[in-house]
C-alpha cells in the first residue's frame, strides 16, 4: 500500500515498526523492546535501579503485553500488520495501560536530564542522536514544531501532547507526526 493511499497513522506505525526492528528480521518481539530500553539507560549513563530506568522498563514491558494480547498472534513475536493492528488498538484501549500517557512520562523524564521540567535543544538532540540514532541536519526542526509555545524548550505538556500526536493524528504536518521525521 503506498503511502498517499494509506492513513498517516498507519504510516508513522510502519515506520515505527522498522525502527523497532533492530535486528531486521521482519518481526518485532521483546527483545527489541529490550534493545531500545538499554539504548536509552547507555545513552543517558542510568543504572537499572534508576527509579528513571525502572519507569521506562516497566513501561515497555506493560506496553509489549498489551501489544501481544491485542495482536491475535499466536507466537511470541509480531510481523508488521501485526504490529501496526496491536498498536493501533492498544493506543485505543487504556483500561490497562495508557500508551500515550505512560510512555510520554517515561521518556520525558529520561530526556529531561537536569530535571527542570523541560527538555533544552541539547537534551532533544542527545535524545535524536544517542537513541533514536538520527543524524540529519534537518532533524532539529521537529524542536521548534514540538515547541509549540516557542519558548525554546519543549515542556511536558508540550511533549505529551506529541506523543498523543504520534497516535491518534492523522495529520502529516502535526508535530507528534514529526517524532520519526516528516512521513
Amino acid at each position: 500500500m503506498s503511502t498517499a493511499t494509506q492513513d498517516a497513522i498507519t504510516t508513522k506505525l510502519e515506520r515505527s515498526f522498522e525502527a523497532m526492528d533492530a535486528d531486521q528480521n521482519g518481526y518485532v518481539d521483546w527483545s527489541d523492546y529490550q534493545r531500545l530500553a538499554d539504548r536509552y539507560l547507555q545513552a543517558y549513563k542510568l543504572g537499572k535501579d534508576d527509579r528513571r530506568a525502572r519507569a521506562l522498563t516497566a513501561f515497555f514491558q506493560m506496553y509489549w503485553l498489551e501489544l501481544m494480547r491485542h495482536s491475535g498472534a499466536e507466537g511470541d513475536r509480531l510481523t508488521k500488520g501485526q504490529y501496526v493492528t496491536a498498536k493501533r488498538l492498544t493506543s485505543i484501549d487504556t483500561s490497562r495501560l495508557n500508551v500515550a500517557e505512560g510512555a510520554g512520562h517515561a521518556i520525558f523524564d529520561i530526556m529531561d536530564v537536569d530535571g527542570d521540567n523541560e527538555i533544552s535543544k541539547a537534551e532533544f538532540a542527545r535524545f535524536l542522536k544517542d537513541v533514536c540514532r538520527i543524524s540529519a541536519p534537518d532533524a532539529m526542526e521537529t524542536f521548534s514544531m514540538l515547541d509549540t509555545d516557542g519558548d525554546g524548550a519543549i515542556s511536558r505538556q508540550e511533549f505529551i501532547r506529541a506523543v498523543r500526536e504520534h497516535f491518534f493524528s492523522n495529520d502529516p504536518d502535526a508535530p507528534g507526526s514529526l517524532i520519526l521525521g516528516h512521513i
